[in-house]
């Protein structure tokens, strides 16, 4: 009887110590998790914090105006119906064209400045709307940093060129200098607005062969070359393509290698002056200053996709442009000399 006695109570007490076991926690080592009473760890785990909200997009409610300077046929003009046309690839926004001309730029930007700034009109500019300014002595603050320069799209070198009579009758770039040296000042070259890049260009040149000439501006460039083929000048100062489709040839062009559509056109680095083939004539947009970030960062991603399309590039450089895309911070650098280089001409030849 005493040994079926020891028996039960040693299962008794075997039964006790595995009861114990199953009402404590234990780790994976075997030791007791301590118990929450007293303790300073969480009760629960620490939910993971919220994701940050994605800022917001643009999307365009209603059409976006591109504003330009220039008369229709002009080539800021084509390049902005070319960006709407290569875009529609890549966005379903709306975009309307629409030509500003006179007094240099300055009505297509006061223009500009009096719409508000909500990334609904775009300036189609150039490099002639700064040099504009300069000449004019107008307000830096309003028609230059009134802007946020947001894409530079492309450099388009200047040329200067000559009717294909002038040319048949054996005159060259070389032949045309000698005559100004001749003429004493009394040279006329032809070309878009006083004071623009392409009047700028036309003073280095004539600075750099050491010869002085008459620079007679019109409205546009295509009015510019229909006054040469009118005999209104010996020469106009102009981008290459704007020989395309008249009777004119590029006698000379700003350009490191010449160009695959103008075999036949000598550089100024050939004609022994290297330092005027980095003339040039830009082009790009900008909107009104504070116009939202988030339009801004979709219009350069727009222009992005746009400079990188094979169409948009075959278009360009098959008439001599370089295809490029620079965003703000770039593009303001090059106003900014720009601006240093123009006002340095025009003191020095008194047109300010």
């Amino acid at each position: 009887m005493k040994k079926y006695l020891a028996l039960f109570v040693s299962a008794l007490l075997l039964a006790s110590l595995l009861l114990g076991c199953q009402g404590t926690g234990s780790n994976k080592g075997g030791a007791a998790a301590p118990s929450d009473a007293g303790s300073s760890a969480p009760k629960a785990e620490a939910s993971a914090p919220e994701a940050a909200p994605e800022a917001e997009k643009f999307v365009p409610k209603k059409p976006i105006t591109i504003v330009t300077y220039v008369a229709a046929g002009g080539n800021m003009d084509v390049s902005c119906r070319k960006f709407v046309q290569v875009a529609a690839k890549y966005t379903d926004a709306t975009f309307v064209v629409e030509n500003r001309t006179g007094a240099g730029g300055l009505i297509a930007q006061d223009y500009v400045l009096s719409q508000p700034a909500d990334g609904y009109t775009v300036y189609g500019t150039t490099s002639s709307n700064i040099s504009n300014v300069n000449s004019g002595g107008h307000d830096e603050d309003k028609y230059v940093w009134g802007f946020d320069w947001i894409a530079m799209i492309m450099k388009d070198p200047i040329s200067i060129v000559i009717t294909n009579e002038d040319k048949n009758k054996g005159v060259t770039f070389e032949t045309l200098m000698e005559k100004a040296k001749e003429q004493n000042g009394e040279q006329i070259w032809v070309g878009p607005s006083t004071g623009g890049t392409k009047h700028i260009a036309s003073l280095k040149i004539w600075e750099a062969y050491g010869v002085e000439g008459n620079y007679v501006p019109f409205e546009s460039g295509p009015m510019a070359m229909n006054a040469l083929l009118g005999g209104q000048g010996a020469a106009g100062c102009a981008n290459p393509s704007d020989t395309e489709g008249r009777e004119l040839w590029n006698a000379a062009v700003a350009s490191k290698e010449r160009l695959p559509k103008y075999p036949d056109t000598p550089t100024f680095g050939e004609l022994g002056h290297p330092e005027l083939d980095s003339l040039m004539m830009w082009r790009g947009f900008a909107v009104k200053k504070d116009t939202p970030a988030e339009m801004v960062e979709w219009f350069q991603e727009l222009t992005q996709q746009v400079t990188e399309d094979p169409e948009w590039i075959e278009f360009f450089e098959n008439i001599g442009v370089q295809v490029v895309n620079y965003g703000n911070e770039e593009f303001e650098e090059i106003i900014r000399k720009d601006m240093e280089d123009n006002i340095h001409y025009m003191t020095e030849f008194g047109l300010i």
